[in-house]
């Protein structure tokens, strides 16, 4: 996995449970909403990564 794009998963990840985290703590149904949606594309970009390792070993 090549190292920016590894960094930008975790970013992503990071920054979606703080987003999900500070919607349930204000009530913010819609910020929940958008963290969790911000965690999954970290976790798709990281699959895919994953994938392409796979592919190149």
């Amino acid at each position: 996995m090549s190292g920016t794009e590894k960094s930008k998963a975790h970013a992503e990840q990071a920054k979606g449970k703080v987003k999900e985290a500070m919607g349930r703590m204000v009530g913010n149904e819609r910020m929940t909403a958008e963290g969790r949606a911000e965690q999954a594309k970290g976790n798709a970009r990281h699959a895919k990564e994953d994938v392409k390792d796979a592919f190149r070993h």
